[in-house]
């Protein structure tokens, strides 16, 4: 492999590569993500409150404090977003996520030291939530680190990839202009969290396969600990 062939494979490509994807500029939509994370919030108020302690309550309004202004003021990712949308973007995805955790481990707690209280349908679906809000979390990670970001990675210049997508490397099966978008990305993390480990999109560097590690951490500790634990109930 040539030098000029081998300095594409990290940092920034350069100008004159023409990738296979994401050769057009663009701009993306914020609204799925938005979406998800309003859907990943009903989902953790709905949960018992009981079994979370309303905790999840105090991190979802501060969600709702970030959310409404990024998504009304910037209503699509592009390559001039300022830094301090990014971070924000970024700050949103971290409460989703710390939220979603906390749940887990009160969950847990409840199970192991206060078992008599533990309803089984309520733990059952309790996990159920857990794990979807899980998927809906990494979905929003892996959107927002591949590439450098949905406002980067549409553009000559962009971070080198960290997920391996199938039209990536079979060139002719899709569009000159095709760049992933949030939906594939919810496959690629409900994929993911089904099967504990990569299926037709891979992990290319470091930080995506720590991503995917944590995701399917959490999506076995969800379905083994509390799934299985509220069938015992039920048995």
């Amino acid at each position: 492999m040539s030098s000029e062939s081998s300095s594409n494979l990290e940092g920034k490509f350069d100008e004159s590569y023409e990738p296979a994807w994401g050769g057009v500029s663009q701009e993306e939509p914020r609204w799925p993500a938005s979406l998800a994370i309003i859907v990943a919030m009903i989902v953790q108020v709905v949960l018992p409150h009981e079994l979370t302690r309303n905790l999840p309550i105090v991190i979802l309004g501060l969600e709702l404090i970030i959310l409404i202004p990024i998504s009304l003021s910037a209503p699509n990712r592009h390559k001039d977003e300022s830094k301090f949308l990014q971070a924000l973007a970024i700050i949103v995805i971290a409460l989703v996520s710390i939220a979603n955790l906390a749940t887990l481990v009160l969950l847990i707690y409840a199970l192991f030291f206060e078992s008599g209280k533990v309803n089984s349908v309520e733990l059952f679906f309790s996990g159920m939530g857990i794990w979807f809000t899980n998927v809906i979390a990494f979905a929003l990670w892996f959107w927002e680190i591949d590439r450098g970001g949905p406002h980067e990675r549409t553009h000559k210049g962009h971070d080198a990839p960290d997920f391996l997508f199938p039209q990536m490397s079979t060139p002719g099966s899709a569009r000159p202009d095709w760049s992933p978008k949030f939906f594939d990305y919810i496959y690629l993390a409900f994929t993911n969290a089904t099967a504990f480990s990569p299926t037709d999109v891979l992990p290319l560097s470091g930080r995506a396969k720590l991503l995917m590690l944590l995701e399917s951490l959490i999506a076995l500790a969800t379905i083994s600990l509390v799934a299985a634990r509220a069938v015992n109930i039920i048995k």
